[in-house]
């Protein structure tokens, strides 16, 4: 799963759209709105973030509606902190 994760986030566009939900959820035709591509490509920008669990998608009627799972980046934080505390403890 990280490595779905850190490839999902390694994509500028996406982690755009991820801001984009940060707080609330959007359509994605709001999303796509906010940049120069196609609504396929959105869409296909916004499965790879679901495929990897960082967002969530809500389907109302015809429209799907996205928004943030932070807990998805839980993996990456506990990488980082692990490499982090793993460096403060060479520095002593």
């Amino acid at each position: 799963m990280l490595d779905r994760v850190l490839l999902a986030v390694a994509d500028d566009n996406r982690r755009r759209m991820l801001r984009l939900v940060m707080d609330r959820e959007l359509s994605s035709g709001e999303i796509a709105a906010h940049f120069a591509m196609t609504r396929p490509a959105v869409s296909q920008h916004l499965r790879v973030l679901a495929d990897a669990g960082l967002v969530t998608v809500r389907r109302q009627g015809t429209w799907r509606y996205y928004g943030a799972r932070p807990e998805g980046l839980a993996t990456v934080r506990d990488l980082l902190r692990e490499f982090w505390q793993g460096g403060l403890e060479r520095l002593k």
